[in-house]
């Protein structure tokens, strides 16, 4: 047994990403399910906790193995919205640093940390529902330092703006970069390095994108 929740015919994803594919179960609910495995028992508690705080996040229905069931969304993702021209560059990077500002403000899970961090929040991640965005793929959530999620977000910024990631919203994000830095909460520069450490050493990264990470740290920094 891996845990899994739902039966394996489940049809085709809808929605996918680099770590796993969502599928539809009704009109209420999806079925989030990683490709390699792993356990979502440390993401769903971290989503239940925000949640139940009052931050826009999916509510988790049930968890186990590479499974999480959550709740259904209706909306585009900020990246959609961004490229249709229907929401300007500046105003995306306001709702990203608003996001983490209310995020960094919530208590840790285990109090052991200053709050909870998301380390992935940028325009794919945020879903613009009819009642505000809400915030998706926890995957890499855990009680850390609000500086280094904002630099995380700054560094992914940076790696679509040089290049570094192919995104059909390309070199658009330059702009969006500048202004998350004037926006953004606490101070990312002081945790980049440690950012670019951990980013180096995620899975879903490629060893081209590794290679290119200084050049997107260097526009961080404005260099």
């Amino acid at each position: 047994m891996d845990g899994r929740l739902g039966a394996e015919s489940l049809g085709e994803p809808f929605a996918f990403g680099r770590e796993a594919d969502v599928y539809a179960l009704d009109e209420g609910r999806v079925l989030r399910r990683y490709r390699h495995g792993g356990d979502t028992g440390p993401e769903s508690a971290v989503m239940r906790h925000v949640g139940g705080l009052g931050y826009p996040v999916p509510r988790v229905y049930e968890a186990g193995g590479p499974d999480l069931v959550l709740e259904r969304l209706d909306g585009p993702t900020m990246a959609t919205v961004l490229l249709a021209g229907s929401m300007s560059l500046r105003d995306g990077a306001a709702i990203l640093a608003d996001l983490l500002r209310r995020l960094h403000a919530l208590p840790s899970l285990t109090g052991t940390a200053p709050s909870v961090v998301h380390l992935d929040l940028h325009p794919d991640n945020v879903i613009m529902a009819a009642d505000g965005p809400v915030v998706i793929d926890w995957r890499n959530s855990r009680d850390g330092d609000g500086d280094l999620d904002t630099a995380f977000t700054a560094l992914i910024l940076a790696q679509v703006a040089t290049g570094a990631i192919e995104h059909p919203t390309g070199e658009l994000v330059g702009e969006m970069l500048d202004a998350f830095l004037e926006l953004a909460p606490g101070d990312p520069l002081r945790a980049l390095d440690d950012a670019v450490d951990m980013r180096s050493r995620q899975s879903t990264m490629s060893s081209e994108e590794v290679a290119m990470l200084p050049l997107a740290a260097a526009r961080v920094r404005g260099n």
